[in-house]
């Protein structure tokens, strides 16, 4: 991506999402939840309830 093309991955790797990307994209049951940097999407104090809870999940076992 940095020759200014767009990569997209899609991934459950939290840590490797927040490391290797610019922007993230979360989705829930095939519609877009969440966009945006990394430090917003991930942050524990989102307002989205439905990022938050896998957040949550997420982090108990690999964060």
């Amino acid at each position: 991506a940095e020759d200014g093309m767009t990569m997209v991955m899609v991934t459950h790797e939290m840590a490797f999402a927040r490391d290797a990307s610019s922007r993230i994209v979360f989705m829930a049951d095939g519609s877009v939840s969440a966009v945006g940097p990394p430090k917003e999407v991930l942050a524990a104090e989102t307002t989205n309830e439905r990022l938050r809870t896998f957040l949550a999940r997420f982090r108990a076992s690999h964060f």
